[in-house]
């Protein structure tokens, strides 16, 4: 049984500093904001390609309203910083000029966005808006990303809802979980090589916050489930490998940030249940006469939207795993006749009783299970098969998987300088694991959380 707690505190100054308790929370020096939002940089320049000082630039999120306003200096050169995720509007006007609007800046996590424009001169009614999704150019990150988008992640099909899986659809990356020791404490979540690393030098960061696992290698997350719930929750995964910038780091293999969903302006939701069971599955070898029963349930559901338009916005998320696998077993245990107390002979097979025989022991037999499958024997030196004492016994022991799923994130725009988000999850769940010996099994009990709570006051328009 293992609780985990993480909490990130972001050092700003604000408005949030006369909450009660709030400042003690808000001064450290861990810089979440660079891993979950974004930049838009770029130069506005005249037609003749020079550039444009005092130019107001305005940026406006789509999905939540909030603005940015900046200048740009005596280059033409601007730059805003920690804005939200998702498409993003750029305005830009000057005196003299005709202002100009660029739309579809989709902007994903960590991306510093270049976004040029050019002014012609004429009157500010004479407006120039770009309508159509134009790519921007990122040109300043230094890490290779690869990113997965939150299309992707809503559309591509995933064998156990497991969000973690998305990491190899990025080149170089393997999914190593089949080589690890099964119904073990080693196989909560899965594990992965990328670039060729180790799977335990890879970081990962939910919202900014180291996010580790629960398991003996405690690198990657994952509940009792082995799976990393709470895909719907999820905005975007982007894996960075080679050289990333000072607010990443800790391991040497690829740094991989989940960035979870937040509420907007429209309400949106999503109600889901998913069911696999064992009506389709063809028998194994070891099965015997029949397929051993299964059954997996998982369900839940997400739910965002504003509690204040433009101003303050809320997303939860649930998912609950339910799971009741009969799993085959193979094991060898003691044949019949030396549960009476009766040995093969090594040389013939003979089974006699050993002159030493403690009867006392015998009761002691029935806490093997008894073989139902075929004798085991093997060749004395004349080459004959002959019994060994021992046999096979098949079963099915049930296994029981019991996981629930929670997601909660706050965000709240006070001003164009000033906004705060909150941010909590926890994984809990309890599971009953048969062992390879029949004698054993696992009983696992795991609580994760992660919390996290971020501040952020714009000194100027050309400052953070």
């Amino acid at each position: 049984m293992k609780s985990r707690t993480e909490h990130t505190r972001s050092r700003h100054a604000g408005r949030l500093l006369a909450i009660a308790g709030m400042s003690a929370i808000l001064w450290s020096g861990l810089p979440l904001a660079a891993q979950v939002t974004a930049t838009i940089s770029g130069r506005i320049v005249d037609a003749s390609g020079a550039g444009i000082g005092g130019a107001s630039v305005t940026v406006k999120s789509d999905e939540t309203g909030a603005t940015r306003t900046t200048s740009t200096d005596d280059q033409g050169n601007y730059r805003v910083d920690s804005l939200h995720l998702g498409p993003t509007d750029v305005h830009v006007e000057k005196d003299g000029f005709k202002p100009q609007e660029r739309r579809g800046v989709d902007l994903v996590a960590g991306q510093d966005a270049t976004v040029n424009l050019k002014l012609e001169i004429g009157q500010r009614s004479d407006q120039i808006t770009v309508m159509e999704d134009i790519p921007t150019v990122n040109v300043t990150t230094s890490p290779i990303s690869g990113l997965v988008t939150e299309q992707q992640v809503k559309d591509l099909p995933l064998n156990g809802r497991s969000l973690d899986v998305l990491i190899t659809t990025n080149p170089g990356a393997v999914n190593y979980s089949a080589y690890k020791s099964a119904q073990t404490t080693t196989s909560d979540g899965n594990t992965f090589s990328v670039a060729g690393r180790r799977p335990g030098d890879n970081q990962f960061n939910l919202n900014g916050v180291e996010y580790s696992g629960s398991s003996q290698l405690a690198v990657t997350p994952g509940g009792v489930s082995g799976e990393l719930l709470g895909i719907d929750g999820i905005r975007e995964v982007n894996v960075l490998t080679d050289t990333y910038g000072a607010q990443y780091g800790k391991r040497a293999g690829a740094q991989v940030d989940f960035v979870t969903q937040s509420g907007t302006n429209v309400v949106h939701g999503t109600l889901f249940e998913f069911l696999r069971n064992s009506a389709l599955d063809a028998r194994n070898f070891f099965d015997g006469s029949a397929v051993p029963p299964f059954r997996r349930n998982q369900f839940g559901g997400a739910l965002g939207g504003p509690i204040r338009k433009n101003k303050f916005f809320l997303f939860g998320n649930y998912e609950g795993f339910r799971q009741a696998l009969a799993e085959t077993n193979v094991s060898i245990v003691p044949d019949d006749q030396v549960r009476q107390g009766f040995l093969p002979n090594s040389t013939t097979g003979v089974y006699a009783q050993p002159a030493n025989l403690n009867p006392g022991m015998l009761p002691f037999m029935a806490l093997w299970p008894r073989a139902n499958g075929a004798e085991i024997t093997q060749a004395n030196a004349a080459g004959v098969q002959i019994p060994t004492g021992t046999a096979y016994s098949y079963s099915n022991p049930k296994q029981n998987i019991n996981e629930n799923f929670g997601t909660m994130r706050a965000d709240y725009t006070m001003s164009d300088h000033d906004s705060a988000s909150l941010f909590y999850t926890v994984d809990k769940g309890d599971s009953f694991l048969p062992q390879t010996d029949p004698l054993f099994s696992a009983i696992e009990r795991l609580t994760s959380q992660v919390a996290s709570i971020q501040q952020t006051h714009i000194f100027s328009g050309n400052s953070l």
